[in-house]
């Protein structure tokens, strides 16, 4: 979901220097990861410590909408502070923001605009004046931070008040602890906001504080941050806040206020709240504000969520944190993301520091989410015996490469989500595209989850059962995203009827009988297309002949929307979308790509979007046929052509690193026969967009789609998805070792004749970079642009990819061409 990225990453600001005010985070963050990479490069011990590499602060700049906040693995509670501005996942690195509050529930690396979640605030603060003189409602309590103070890795989070109140958090999937120290001799205070969320959705809700128990609970429903308003969700919390009774309260009460009619009331000694929606526009502001006796100088609240009730809130604080301390709920958290890490491990001596921090930092954003709410469910999903996740945000942005790392180790956790996605077929009839807020958020290019849910099929069917995967039902949740015409298709499946009837996605269609925004015929056409690519490779796999033949045909629709006749900068082709009469309906391929001249375009979801395509250009969507690339070769007037082309939209300044379309392209020389412009074209992608700043992604994350793919950069491969096919690149690591210990596999990759100085943007020359040989467990393959993970991470071993100085000599894939449909390709399942 590539929201403001598209144009806006191009105006983006980095708050490094604003006058005398400073960049968050503090510097001691990059001391410190710095100080672990190369004492780990220079010890010989094997016991690593791989959070240390983790600089979670990457992507909380320059739009890049990256909760750093503490969190576990797929974690349903991520606790961050949440700032003023744009600010979708709460913390932004901003120093003219302010602070709001510190909340328990967040997203990580969604493009929407509103913000996602942030309920339940909490608030600390001095009153000197007593109860009634603190600022309760939003406006009035909100403060900045004190300059270089933030701090945070895996498990951890910490931020400072410019009043000297230390804020810090730490989590189990659906509770944590949170610690405030105040100056000495302060009497500490805090405002518990029950109403607002950070897309200011609040429908209603309740309140209750138990004083003697020392316990806060509350719930109530908001809406979604990306999806039809009319559906809301429920959430619930419970605060615990006399730290097993080493704290006593001094004063209790509740509060409301609004602060477009600038009132705050106050209810000394009240304990209840039970508000419903404020229909005349506005969030009515509410919640707790309590203080503490005897001016301690540390206060420990323990926090437990819940999508269920209040009672399943305080059960899972109780359960998952107890009475243990901070630092016991920091090291758990530690432990369970060092399990995450060593997954893939590296030689930490010969790597460069900031290939090994982009690279760990990567693969932790990469198991930030989806959140996993397993036995929170709510809705049609009440009580499903299945997993559950939450923030599928969105599947058209993660199938490219994000569930293709996870295919490489992670298969238990990969199956649970598959589950997931055909849970949702069980219970609604299609799989969910965009699930926000446990909500169905608005759909993107079509049913994305079949190939997720395609790609499992393919690298696990040997497993599946034993995984818990059905791969009939797969296959049937499939088949309903490509066969059945939801009546409303903003938010579930495919506008499949007229796609069916015409061949593509028609402009100004007649539909009689399902209800959808008619926009991004082109870019749905396209995406479609790959969809039924992913549902022929499972019929393959299940020896559905007659389906194969089906999708196989229906996968080529790419073709029908592709007029000849345009041209653009001299090149010939373009794909565009057509009317119901076969007509094609021409906009100019430069239209929403980073050289479009009207900056008030409409190019996403708007119902004024005309050019056909979504978040994108044609000049970029027109590349996308991952299946079928020797056909689009065909189709842009042959390799020569193809390749100037491709050259031409790189140096043209076409090209969007943050945009998911683009992915594949980089890599599209391969096709081809010119892999080493890959490699060099790669090595301009990454350090041109990547760093370890905050600023260092180019544009939004996507829920870990731009970590996944500068993973897989750095690792010299890259995915076609719903297949086994890896693309060979140059390793960015000399060595690296990827474990699968569900199969009980250890694949180590060894890049022989690794030179670091070809780790930068421009390979300089006699540097080796350029793939000479790839071997296979002793092996020499016959080429060496591609290899099956069913020869390499299926069965593990040793591979060794030979590099070499001389590009000329290796300008070639060697025996045989990375495959496509139309060169019979993919022909075979393994």
């Amino acid at each position: 979901m590539a929201t403001i990225r598209a144009l806006g990453v191009l105006v983006a600001l980095s708050c490094y220097h604003i006058g005398s005010i400073y960049a968050q985070p503090s510097p001691q963050v990059q001391k410190r990861i710095s100080a672990a990479i190369k004492k780990a490069g220079s010890s010989h011990t094997r016991d690593v410590d791989y959070t240390e590499f983790v600089n979670v602060f990457i992507g909380t700049d320059n739009f890049g909408d990256v909760c750093p906040g503490a969190s576990v693995p797929f974690g349903m509670a991520k606790f961050s502070t949440d700032l003023t501005g744009y600010a979708p996942a709460g913390y932004v690195t901003d120093p003219t923001q302010k602070i709001r509050g510190l909340s328990p529930m967040h997203d990580s690396g969604t493009g929407s605009s509103l913000g996602t979640y942030g309920n339940f605030e909490i608030m600390p603060m001095v009153c000197p004046g007593g109860f009634d003189t603190c600022p309760v409602t939003l406006a009035a309590r909100e403060r900045f931070r004190k300059n270089n103070t933030d701090d945070a890795s895996p498990g951890y989070f910490s931020q400072t008040l410019d009043n000297g109140i230390k804020m810090e958090a730490t989590s189990t999937r659906r509770a944590g602890l949170e610690r405030f120290t105040f100056p000495k001799g302060s009497k500490p205070y805090f405002v518990l906001d029950l109403a607002n969320d950070l897309p200011a959705s609040f429908a209603g809700g309740r309140m209750d504080i138990d004083p003697e128990k020392g316990r806060i609970t509350m719930g109530g429903l908001w809406g979604s941050s990306f999806g039809p308003t009319s559906y809301n969700y429920q959430a619930f919390a419970c605060y615990d806040i006399l730290d097993g009774g080493k704290q006593k309260l001094s004063e209790y009460g509740v509060w409301t206020g609004m602060t477009s009619e600038d009132f705050q009331a106050y209810g000394l000694g009240q304990t209840h709240l039970n508000l419903t929606r404020n229909l005349i526009g506005g969030v009515y502001e509410s919640g707790a504000l309590f203080s503490f006796d005897g001016k301690p100088e540390q206060i420990n609240i323990r926090v437990g969520i819940s999508f269920v009730s209040t009672g399943q809130a305080c059960a899972n604080a109780e359960s998952e944190v107890g009475d243990a301390s901070f630092e016991e709920i920091v090291s758990r958290s530690r432990a369970l993301w060092n399990e995450r890490l060593s997954k893939i491990e590296i030689d930490l001596k010969n790597t460069p520091a900031n290939v090994t921090e982009m690279l760990y930092s990567s693969l932790y954003r990469s198991s930030l989410t989806p959140n996993n709410a397993t036995g929170e469910t709510q809705g049609p999903f009440a009580g499903t015996p299945h997993p559950y996740f939450d923030s599928l945000y969105c599947s058209w942005d993660t199938f490219r490469t994000f569930y293709p790392l996870m295919s490489l180790h992670s298969p238990v956790e990969f199956a649970e989500i598959v589950d997931n996605y055909i849970d949702g077929w069980r219970k609604l009839g299609w799989m969910p595209e965009c699930r926000a807020n446990n909500l169905p958020g608005w759909t993107q290019g079509g049913s994305s989850a079949d190939p997720i849910v395609g790609h499992f099929a393919i690298t696990y069917h040997n497993e599946a059962a034993a995984l818990g995967i059905d791969l009939e039902e797969l296959y049937s949740a499939m088949l309903a995203d490509a066969e059945i015409n939801p009546p409303e298709w903003n938010t579930l499946g495919r506008q499949i009827n007229v796609y069916k009837q015409y061949g593509y996605v028609p402009f100004g269609v007649l539909d009689p009988t399902s209800v959808g925004r008619q926009t991004r015929e082109g870019s749905r056409t396209l995406e479609y297309a790959f969809e039924d690519f992913a549902v022929r490779q499972v019929a393959l796999l299940l020896n559905k002949t007659d389906d194969v033949a089906k999708y196989t045909n229906r996968s080529l629709f790419y073709r029908n929307i592709w007029d000849p006749s345009v041209v653009s900068d001299g090149f010939h082709g373009f794909a565009q979308k057509r009317a119901p009469n076969g007509t094609f309906v021409h906009t100019d391929p430069v239209d929403c790509s980073p050289n479009d001249k009207n900056e008030n375009r409409e190019c996403s979801l708007q119902g004024d979007n005309v050019v056909g395509f979504y978040e994108s250009s044609s000049w970029e969507y027109s590349w996308f046929a991952p299946h079928d690339t020797a056909h689009l070769i065909q189709l842009m007037g042959g390799k020569d052509t193809f390749v100037k082309r491709l050259d031409h939209f790189f140096n043209a300044g076409y090209y969007l690193a943050g945009n998911e379309p683009s992915f594949q392209t980089p890599i599209g020389y391969h096709y081809a026969n010119q892999p080493t412009k890959s490699v060099d074209r790669v090595r301009d992608v990454v350090f041109t967009n990547f760093d370890i700043t905050p600023a260092g992604l180019p544009g939004n994350d996507d829920q870990a789609a731009m970590a996944s793919l500068l993973a897989f950069h750095i690792l010299g491969l890259y995915p076609v998805p719903s297949t086994s096919q890896f693309l060979i690149l140059s390793p960015m690591t000399p060595q690296y070792t990827i474990h699968n210990s569900y199969l009980n596999v250890s694949t180590t990759v060894t890049t022989k004749n690794f030179d670091r100085r070809s780790v930068q943007k421009t390979v300089p020359r006699g540097a080796a970079a350029y793939v000479r040989r790839v071997s296979v467990n002793g092996v020499v393959q016959p080429n060496r642009c591609h290899f099956d993970f069913y020869d390499v991470f299926r069965v593990g071993g040793e591979v060794v990819i030979e590099l070499t100085a001389d590009k000329a000599s290796v300008d070639s894939c060697g025996a045989s061409l990375p495959e496509s449909v139309s060169t019979g390709g993919f022909a075979q399942v393994r």
